[in-house]
């Protein structure tokens, strides 16, 4: 069985990824009115402000998952992609 020796859980597992995270993060924090997030403080934001940019990661994230793995191909406006 495969250990994990990552004492955090938010260590990115594929390092080329990370920009396109990061653009994704911006992106949703955008969409979710939090303007220029980049540069913000993330301490200085609220709780809720900054769950809702990591729960719409996750959402969207598990979304174009299934949609690879069940075969589905193209990329929608949202950056997703769809059937």
């Amino acid at each position: 069985m495969a250990t994990n020796n990552n004492s955090g859980s938010n260590n990115i597992v594929v390092p080329e990824a990370k920009q396109a995270l990061n653009q994704m993060k911006t992106e949703i924090a955008n969409e979710l009115g939090l303007t220029n997030y980049e540069q913000v403080d993330k301490g200085n934001l609220t709780a809720r402000q900054n769950g809702y940019v990591g729960g719409y990661m996750t959402k969207r994230l598990v979304e174009m998952a299934q949609r690879q793995m069940s075969g589905s191909s193209g990329m929608g406006s949202s950056g997703m992609q769809t059937k």
